[in-house]
């Protein structure tokens, strides 16, 4: 599907810094925000080579638009100068995979609650206009009932969701007791070009395109509301622009859920590369850690910002395993990754 792409003069000339620049969706986002103007600042991890995850890859007439700054969340006085003079502030910068939330749960507090809290006290002090905050549908555990809306029970099936939990309950009280200006959106199970191999989609595109005799997967039972990574982009936009987002926090996602084995299926399908599926002891969550169904309301997002998603699962999968045998060799079709 061809992205078209509309005026938009909210974005031309705005000031707008993202944190987890260089990840999947925050490059995505980095860059859709360059293209429609914006003057970005970038946060990225600083490591001693000076990478920038995928902002390394992005368009020379791109980066003239974007700054980018190396450092880290859970240093409040970094956090303090970037956000400092910003017109709007998404924050995506997070540890994210679940089975490492295992095995380092004191740096997931760190990064997802401490880091939370320091861009926020940051926003509160530079009296930033609007603070998009990144929440995700492992908030919710296994569902209670679908689909899944905001009001929908919190809980803690891993440490990763744990601390996502507190951050957005951070974001909330901030809003609340101050008055800052933060709107969450919540994606739902994004997924597209550029998602690391710790992901289950690309686990099952890069084991096929690299011709393994069987797939060796996790649980296929797990029902859940895959979205493309440039609806997840245009939901954050749309929540960045709308004045109703202040203070909600907003489920974007397809209102579609699938379990995993349909998902291997499919891309059986896409890949034509039929093999027998291993279930892989290693990439099983623990029994009552795992969730076992997410699919999204995404009625509210509809209502108040208009949004829908545009991206069929199966052209997304298929853009999906494209980048993946185009990028091969950066994935290691092997090892599991954490």
């Amino acid at each position: 599907m061809k992205r078209t792409r509309v005026a938009d003069s909210f974005w031309r000339g705005a000031k707008v810094a993202v944190t987890g620049a260089g990840g999947f969706i925050g490059s995505h986002l980095t860059e859709e925000l360059a293209r429609r103007g914006a003057h970005v600042r970038a946060m990225v991890r600083y490591n001693s080579a000076s990478r920038w995850g995928f902002l390394d890859r992005t368009p020379d007439q791109l980066m003239k638009r974007i700054e980018v700054r190396a450092g880290d969340l859970a240093d409040p006085f970094f956090v303090r100068e970037f956000v400092a003079g910003q017109d709007v502030v998404f924050h995506l910068g997070a540890l994210i995979a679940i089975p490492y939330s295992y095995e380092a749960p004191a740096q997931y507090v760190q990064t997802n609650v401490q880091g939370t809290l320091n861009i926020l006290e940051a926003c509160l002090r530079a009296k930033t206009s609007k603070v998009v905050h990144t929440s995700t549908s492992e908030v919710f555990g296994t569902a209670q009932y679908v689909p899944i809306d905001e009001t929908h029970p919190r809980q803690g099936q891993s440490p990763y969701s744990a601390t996502k939990i507190g951050a957005d309950a951070l974001a909330e009280s901030f809003h609340r007791s101050f008055g800052l200006p933060v709107a969450i959106a919540r994606p739902f199970n994004t997924y597209g070009p550029r998602q690391s191999a710790r992901a289950v989609l690309p686990t099952i595109a890069t084991q096929l395109l690299a011709g393994v005799k069987q797939l060796e997967i996790g649980s296929l039972d797990p029902v859940r509301d895959f979205n493309y990574v440039d609806d997840t982009v245009q939901g954050f936009l749309a929540v960045a622009r709308s004045p109703k987002s202040v203070g909600e926090d907003i489920n974007l996602g397809s209102g579609r859920g699938v379990t995993i084995g349909a998902v291997v299926k499919l891309l059986m399908k896409i890949t034509g590369r039929k093999v027998p599926v291993k279930t892989d002891g290693r990439r099983v969550r623990p029994q009552k850690s795992e969730v076992l169904r997410l699919i999204c309301d995404n009625r509210k997002a509809a209502k108040l910002l208009g949004w829908k998603p545009r991206w069929t699962l199966e052209k997304g999968l298929d853009q999906t395993a494209s980048y993946v045998l185009a990028h091969l060799a950066d994935y290691k079709a092997g090892r599991y990754n954490v």
